[in-house]
């Protein structure tokens, strides 16, 4: 059972501070129009971190140190920079989330809470030293908590079952809608998840020599961890989008709504501790996707850079933006959603490096995807694309 628990680690990336922003402008702006995206999003992150996983099974190697050796330099200089820039976007959105949750519930400063975040996460990760077990325990517990929260605000709800389940199933799309839909994507297929899943896979064999029979036992439980973990992500983000729509939409201007202010709102409508289960999630989102967020920079920094590289200068570079950003005063929530969109318009590089990877039959043997699956991947790397590019021509002066 060793080979079960990278998926739930990545699945906190699914709930993270970014989409709770997403979502909340998805639910506030659109009440549940916008379902279907998370779930043709977790359809798309199912098959991608399927994919990588097997990569890293496959070789031994993760995403970074594969494209760094197999793609010519230019390629591999621009995917490296766009990767670097979509992290720090990650962890700018956690940090933040992190930031707000100790706003919520203690009064904190933001950017005080944004320092506090750094210090808890790098406390929290430097558990690792006596097993990497313990922090797949602690996110667990994290994804958890923010599980129960919404489970809690959904039940003293009474949304339209009716209208959720036609929105999850019938896609529905405006020119408003867009950017916030293209958020919800970034939100949820997030390129650092990627890159953490092909390295936290292989670290599931027992060595370099694994056998064969043992690295299909290995892809097998990890299509079976990631499957039920992004899952799980589906139904709380889902339950984030319901909870939004049922309280907010119509009832208040979504352009001004911030986490802060939603959180204010929900006390009069739901209660005192519906408003307590909002912050106390909203903390485990911040710290839990920073631990994994701050996993994900080291990872992709030493497979591009073919060298160590210490947990901390990770952490020192992505908390800087997070603390200017803080100090500005920035809504919350437009942080959140653009960030999320950095994310998606990088997503199409990795999702291409993915797709060219899997079919080399040099590097990957028996493990080589079939032409069926490829063109699932294709199918879905265009549909990525062409949202990326619905949302340059909506938004960009050209």
């Amino acid at each position: 059972m060793k080979a079960l628990g990278p998926g739930f680690l990545i699945s906190v990336g699914y709930m993270d501070p970014g989409n709770w922003g997403t979502n909340l402008a998805a639910g506030a702006g659109f009440g549940y129009q916008l379902l279907w995206v998370i779930l043709v999003s977790n359809i798309v992150a199912i098959f991608l971190q399927i994919a990588s996983s097997k990569l890293g099974i496959a070789t031994g190697k993760d995403l970074a140190q594969l494209v760094r050796e197999q793609f010519p330099r230019p390629i591999v200089n621009c995917f490296a920079a766009t990767s670097v820039i979509a992290i720090m976007a990650t962890d700018l959105a956690e940090i933040v989330g992190g930031a707000l949750g100790f706003q919520i519930l203690f009064g904190i400063p933001l950017v005080l809470g944004a320092i506090l975040t750094g210090i808890i996460v790098m406390g929290l990760l430097g558990l690792s030293r006596w097993g990497f077990r313990k922090i797949e325990y602690i996110i667990i517990g994290f994804v958890s908590i923010i599980g129960l929260a919404y489970v809690y605000e959904t039940a003293l709800l009474h949304p339209d079952w009716g209208g959720v389940g036609f929105h999850v199933i019938v896609p529905q799309l405006s020119t408003g809608s867009v950017l916030v839909a293209v958020g919800i994507l970034g939100a949820t297929v997030m390129p650092h998840n990627v890159f953490l899943h092909s390295y936290l896979s292989h670290q599931r064999l027992s060595g370099p020599e694994a056998s064969l029979a043992e690295r299909r036992k290995v892809l097998q439980l990890s299509k079976i961890d990631t499957i039920a973990a992004l899952n799980v992500a589906f139904f709380v983000n889902a339950a984030m989008l319901v909870v939004a729509g049922a309280v907010f939409y119509h009832h208040v201007n979504a352009d001004n709504l911030d986490l802060q202010t939603a959180y204010v709102t929900l006390i009069p409508v739901l209660g005192v501790f519906a408003g307590i289960a909002f912050g106390v999630g909203l903390l485990a989102s911040g710290l839990s996707s920073s631990m994994t967020g701050t996993l994900a920079g080291q990872v992709v920094l030493q497979g591009f850079l073919n060298k160590p590289v210490a947990v901390w200068i990770w952490r020192i570079i992505t908390l800087i933006p997070a603390l200017v950003v803080t100090a500005m005063g920035v809504s919350s929530v437009q942080i959140l959603v653009i960030s999320q969109v950095v994310l998606s318009l990088q997503l199409p590089f990795t999702i291409v490096a993915v797709i060219v990877l899997s079919c080399r039959r040099d590097l990957l043997g028996e493990f080589t995807n079939p032409r069926y699956l490829t063109t699932i991947h294709i199918l879905l790397a265009l549909m990525v694309t062409a949202l990326n590019v619905w949302l340059i021509f909506s938004y960009l002066p050209l």
